[in-house]
């Protein structure tokens, strides 16, 4: 009964977005919609508070403590553990390929991968196809919305906003998942931020504290790359269950 119920809250959410994206219409390329800029500029100071006092130090102290093969069986892990609803995703955006591809991704690595701590899929050419609800309501037509930062998770888009919040109401592992699980679930995909800060400090330092304004420099970093996702400018490398991942890619 309380699954059913679960799935029915879900259900509702999902109706409620389909109905929003079906009134919206795209907004033109290019623009920055930053009504809350006034918010968004001290939420923006308390996450580099945050940051600075919290999030830099632990990220570091994991990176520098963890050996490099433990964090990234762990980020795989956690990895492993987005891709049903990516699936579910590329199926509601009508990308049956994408959604074959990361099962067979996920079916390669939660079976010969160890439950995802290994990555063999990738060296079989079963790449990740990273994908969210913000990009099916993208592909919906619903607009980008006002720039928002939030307290935390960081920028993001109204839209983006939106799909994050449904990714996790709507994640096909969680009503299976008891509550130790679920810990799990959270914690590797809490450390896996971590080992991306800890990798990525030295670009996300200059941003933070060496750039002349850090709000507008993050902000703009975000739309762009977000949008660049978004566009899908490079074709998806399918993956082929026929094909010989050790055969000779430039063959004579």
């Amino acid at each position: 009964m309380r699954k059913a119920t679960l799935w029915s809250g879900r259900l509702a959410v999902l109706s409620t977005v389909l109905f929003l994206s079906a009134c919206a219409h795209p907004e033109a390329p290019g623009t920055i919609r930053d009504p809350y800029e006034s918010r968004n500029r001290q939420i923006h100071e308390a996450n580099k508070s945050l940051d600075r006092g919290i999030f830099r130090p632990v990220s570091t102290a994991y990176g520098k403590s963890v050996p490099r093969p433990v964090r990234t069986g762990v980020s795989n892990f956690a990895s492993n553990l987005s891709l049903p609803g990516a699936m579910i995703n590329s199926l509601l955006q009508f990308r049956p390929g994408d959604a074959v591809q990361n099962g067979t991704r996920f079916l390669i690595n939660t079976t010969v991968g160890l439950g995802g701590i290994l990555d063999p899929a990738t060296r079989m050419g079963a790449t990740k196809v990273d994908t969210d609800f913000g990009e099916t309501l993208y592909v919906w037509g619903m607009r980008e919305g006002a720039y928002v930062e939030f307290p935390v998770l960081g920028p993001m888009t109204e839209r983006a906003m939106i799909g994050r919040a449904v990714d996790f109401a709507m994640n096909p592992l969680r009503p299976l998942a008891n509550s130790e699980e679920r810990n799990v679930m959270t914690g590797t995909g809490a450390l896996r931020g971590a080992d991306a800060r800890y990798e990525n400090s030295d670009l996300v330092d200059s941003v933070l504290y060496e750039s002349a304004d850090s709000y507008a420099q993050s902000r703009q970093i975000y739309l762009d790359s977000r949008r660049h996702k978004l566009s899908r400018n490079q074709e998806t490398d399918y993956f082929d269950p026929y094909e010989d991942p050790y055969a000779d890619p430039n063959p004579e």
